[in-house]
């Protein structure tokens, strides 16, 4: 059992002041992968006073200077990935072969497409003889969820880094262990003191701390819609900026006649990858009522087919979800969906064959769901897809916008037909004929899914001030 027991703060790994150990459980075998020690208040606060000490002098720093920092990082962080990949593999039970590629990789991604953004952005625009400025908003609580780690770290510490911000990073206390190892590759880095800290722990405590820290100036946190109302409540007696992305129920929209072999596979990826544990899952399929049984029974095919197996295999095979209380949680919206009138196509309840440990789910189809049932409103965070039937392209935007969130929704078919939706639909993007995220593009989410945006310069503005400079001032 690997054990990460202190925190890093002010450029040091130091112990924690009255903190807990906690033991991570692996999901695949039920038993103890490693060991943390949980955060308190008191260090939240050194955490912060070394990040706002290390403010007044890192906000100074040059483009060129942040632009050598964020390159080495990229280079310490790439020696590191297979270690990345093992930890999120062992803690969150993805399948080591998506966890070296997509998940570890992300982090890759993201560097450099802050760099990228750093290089071209403009921190100055002149709007007549006066001066807009963006500087650094300030020191920066980044709190992130354990399903997609170190995506969800990098996408918030990078444009931190590029945008002059100092930080303190909670990861989720499900997976820590990729975080602190990349608290190693920061320090490898030569990450100046208190720029980057990271204080392990959980949401009632450390979260709750950084929320509401009067020397805090914003908090990016990433997560559930019920733990971001928290968040934003806890952070409001203090005004700080918040910017959330949050819980999604994504729409995919089988336009009609759309030749279904071609149509279905992504977005069956897309439920499947991660265990379904993803935020932007396109886990309701609206599919025109005509073709509505035979996308079934494919799609039925294609979950009855996926094999479910261990994570640290290599292998094209999806792997547990994350804790026992996920997998109890899956089990009753999947009785849910049965007991509702659902038709069950593939899977259901309990574990799948040949699996007594861990917290496997079966890869689970449902058709037949109307609006009003359980598992077409609650995000359910498995490997399980609902299949709605719709009339036409207005019930069909209709169906696709009847949810209280907004993250993404998916069109597959004619680009024109889809290029006549996309106005309509509710949502912070939509893939057409697409499945992959653009780490240039933004992302975020509308109504219940959050606010605010990441990735590339979208993700660089969050985390600065706009300023105006009244007057005339002399070129550089």
């Amino acid at each position: 059992m690997k054990s990460y027991p202190q925190h890093y703060i002010d450029g040091r790994w130091v112990d924690s002041i009255g903190g807990r150990k906690l033991q991570v459980i692996n999901p695949a075998t039920e038993q103890p992968a490693s060991e943390i020690t949980l955060g308190t208040a008191e260090d939240v606060d050194a955490a912060v006073i070394a990040a706002r000490r290390a403010f007044e002098s890192f906000s100074q720093t040059t483009r060129e200077e942040r632009i050598a920092l964020l390159e080495r990082v990229i280079a310490e962080y790439q020696k590191r990935v297979p270690d990345i990949a093992e930890a999120i593999a062992t803690e969150m039970g993805c399948p080591i072969s998506v966890a070296k590629t997509a998940q570890a990789g992300s982090g890759m991604g993201h560097l450099g497409h802050a760099l990228q953004a750093l290089k071209d952005y403009k921190f100055a625009e002149k709007i007549g003889a006066n001066t807009v400025v963006r500087e650094p908003i300030g020191v920066v609580a980044l709190i992130t969820p354990w399903n997609w780690p170190m995506n969800q770290i990098v996408a918030k510490v990078g444009p931190c880094l590029a945008a002059g911000c100092t930080m303190i990073l909670k990861p989720s206390e499900e997976a820590p262990s990729s975080a602190a190892i990349f608290a190693e590759v920061m320090d490898a880095a030569g990450v100046p003191a208190g720029v980057f800290n990271l204080v392990q722990g959980d949401g009632a405590g450390v979260g709750t701390a950084l929320a509401k820290h009067p020397d805090i100036d914003m908090v990016s946190f990433t997560g559930s819609t019920r733990a971001g109302i928290l968040v934003a409540k806890n952070a409001a007696d203090t005004v700080k900026r918040v910017a959330q992305e949050l819980g999604g129920k994504s729409p995919n929209i089988i336009l009609e006649g759309a030749p279904l072999d071609q149509a279905l596979p992504g977005g069956v990826g897309g439920v499947l990858l991660n265990s379904g544990q993803s935020c932007v899952a396109p886990t309701r399929m609206l599919v025109h009522r005509s073709q509505h049984d035979e996308a079934a029974e494919k799609v039925g095919q294609m979950f009855s087919a996926k094999q479910v197996g261990e994570p640290l295999v290599e292998g094209d095979h999806i792997g547990p979800v994350v804790n026992a209380s996920q997998w109890q949680r899956i089990q009753g919206l999947i009785q849910k969906g049965i007991d509702e009138g659902a038709t069950l196509v593939a899977g259901g309840t309990g574990r799948p064959e040949g699996k007594e440990t861990g917290f496997y789910v079966k890869p689970t189809v449902f058709a037949d769901v109307t609006p009003d049932m359980t598992i077409a409103k609650e995000e359910i965070f498995g490997p399980v897809l609902v299949i709605m039937p719709y009339d036409d392209d207005a019930d069909a935007v209709r169906i696709a916008n009847d949810t209280p969130y907004g993250l993404g929704a998916y069109i597959a078919g004619d680009p024109a037909r889809a290029k006549k939706m996309v106005g309509k639909i509710r949502a912070g993007a939509v893939f057409v004929n697409a499945g992959g995220l653009a780490f240039d593009m933004p992302f975020g989410g509308y109504k219940q899914s959050g606010n605010g945006r990441e990735f590339g310069k979208f993700g660089l503005e969050e985390f600065l001030e706009v300023k105006s400079v009244i007057g005339q001032l002399p070129e550089d």
